[in-house]
């Protein structure tokens, strides 16, 4: 499925981004109000959404709080340049990834690629399942499970994981976990694969030592353990 949702309230830029997005070959519906976004993400329609953070009555970040509630939909975010508190509240809330504004439609579209591409990848490998420990993971279906436990994750922290996954035992590097569940490499300040390892310790299970399955390696980047 290729439908792209745009949520945002500024009409012109929203029409720019759909006729670049439809000309890529993606099918664009369009909101222009938080209420009516989540909403419309809400109807099971579509791959992914674009959200915008400002918008007047109901902002960017309580609209992803609203989807969030109640569904996995990969959304990204569209910030404003130096918005430092916004990007890593979206994230916490559960945003795949964000773009910084202003951007061209060419860098919209290929980071909407990206997500897309992790998000419905998986379609193609059969029926493979990954264990590390107490943790399963099956991609096809995109669903993992601790101790048998379905484990609620958004999209970007299923990706990461199952990265880290696939590396069990060993470390592996920031830039790797952001080239490989981001779709991008690593930008020089950036915390968005640190907001999400954060969230996804407090969704895992703890070893039997009580320890979390998720490590941090000084200076190289994250490493799941094996029991």
């Amino acid at each position: 499925m290729n439908n792209v949702l745009l949520i945002d309230d500024d009409v012109e830029l929203v029409a720019m981004f759909q006729e670049y997005l439809e000309q890529e070959g993606f099918v664009v519906a369009s909101a222009h109000d938080g209420v009516a976004g989540a909403r419309e993400a809400l109807s099971g329609q579509h791959a992914i959404a674009v959200l915008d953070v400002m918008m007047p009555h109901m902002n960017g970040l309580e609209t992803l709080r609203r989807i969030r509630a109640s569904s996995h939909l990969p959304v990204l975010m569209l910030t404003g340049r130096g918005d430092d508190t916004d990007r890593i509240v979206g994230l916490e809330l559960g945003a795949d990834d964000y773009v910084t504004k202003p951007c061209t439609p060419r860098e919209l579209t290929a980071r909407i690629r990206a997500i897309l591409r992790r998000t419905q990848g998986a379609r193609g490998e059969g029926a493979i399942t990954l264990t590390v420990g107490r943790l399963t993971m099956q991609p096809e279906q995109r669903r993992a499970s601790w101790d048998g436990e379905a484990l609620e994750l958004t999209s970007t922290e299923y990706n990461l994981l199952e990265v880290l996954a696939r590396n069990a035992g060993r470390p592996v590097s920031k830039n790797d976990l952001s080239e490989q569940g981001l779709g991008r490499p690593l930008a020089r300040f950036d915390r968005n694969i640190d907001v999400h390892l954060s969230s996804l310790r407090h969704k895992l299970g703890t070893l039997p030592d009580g320890r979390s399955c998720l490590q941090t390696v000084y200076r190289v980047g994250y490493q799941l353990i094996r029991e």
